[in-house]
């Protein structure tokens, strides 16, 4: 798919065609430009050679039935993931990848072991989103969530990731409510301050995993560069202009960042207005494996007897290796 053509396929034509483009992409979601009948002929050949809608993927669902995962060949053959998670109170979240593998090494993560290749482009990004909505609008339902918590770090990509979030909320277009979109960091925080600026009411998340600089910079190197106390100072900036609740995202690895001593820790940075922790668990790696329910039950009581706000996301996929870059990694 590559709709970064669309304005120069379209100069010549009258202002109205941009509007039925527009429709016939994000609200009749038309995979080829021949379904597009209210075009001319030539106009379809050209938008099918120049700005082509089809996307090349390879889909992948889980046992369970709450998620599926599709691997995505972009048109210069490097490949990205998205994934479809579908919540039992009928919302369809869609996590997004912002970049073709990541630069930040984050041990846990499989798209870290990847290294870097290059950002995706504005269609690129949202091209993963279309093509869930595509497949959701065979069933009668539709996109109803957007998080960018896929392969990369979205605020090493900031231009096109907001630019793509712009198409997403358009009303005219797939019209996903800003406040139903979520960005996760590892903690850029010049970024940080940047969206709190921003005019669109997006949520944050910090992804966090571990209470301590030591413990955090062993998971995660750009610790190393942005310690927690500095994170933590540009989250309550964020907060203070923005008076928007952040979420901090705790994945729970088996004997590395889940035991009580842990939990207490993390309480004490968590005593905050308008924070809460998001506990995940672990889709296992080759390095690392996920913590017991028990465990993972046991750290969330601990955080809760401390009033700590508290949720827990559900396991999804780990029958098809949804943890970002799991896919695209054993294809490389």
């Amino acid at each position: 798919m590559n709709i970064e053509n669309l304005e120069q396929v379209l100069d010549k034509e009258p202002g109205y065609r941009v509007k039925q483009v527009k429709q016939a992409i994000y609200v009749n979601l038309a995979s080829n430009w021949d379904e597009v009948t209210v075009l001319s002929k030539d106009l379809r050949a050209k938008l099918n050679k120049e700005a082509p809608l089809d996307i090349k993927a390879e889909a992948f669902d889980s046992k369970k039935g709450n998620s599926s995962k599709v691997l995505i060949t972009l048109q210069d053959g490097l490949s990205i993931e998205t994934v479809l998670m579908k919540h039992s109170d009928g919302r369809r979240t869609v996590c997004v990848s912002s970049q073709v593998g990541c630069p930040l090494g984050c041990s846990f993560c499989a798209t870290g072991q990847m290294g870097f290749k290059r950002n995706l482009t504005v269609s690129e990004i949202v091209e993963q989103v279309l093509y869930w909505a595509r497949e959701l609008k065979k069933h009668d339902e539709r996109v109803s969530n957007v998080v960018f918590m896929g392969m990369g770090e979205p605020f090493l990509n900031y231009d096109n990731v907001l630019a793509a979030i712009r198409i997403l909320n358009d009303g005219d277009g797939l019209n996903i409510g800003a406040r139903r979109i979520s960005i996760s960091t590892a903690g850029l925080i010049v970024e940080i301050r940047k969206l709190a600026k921003e005019d669109m009411q997006i949520n944050l998340a910090i992804s966090l995993h571990a209470p301590n600089d030591a413990l955090r910079t062993k998971l995660m190197p750009v610790n190393a560069k942005v310690s927690i106390r500095r994170l933590l100072k540009a989250v309550d900036d964020y907060i203070a202009l923005t008076n928007r609740k952040v979420m901090f995202e705790y994945l729970l690895i088996n004997g590395e960042n889940d035991t009580n001593n842990h939990a207490e820790q993390l309480a004490k940075l968590m005593d905050k207005p308008l924070y809460m922790v998001n506990l995940i668990p672990f889709n296992p790696t080759q390095k690392y494996t996920s913590s017991s329910k028990k465990t993972i039950n046991n750290f969330r009581e601990t955080l809760e007897s401390f009033g700590i706000e508290v949720s827990q996301r559900h396991g999804y996929g780990g029958d098809i290796k949804a943890a970002c870059g799991q896919l695209a990694g054993r294809k490389k």
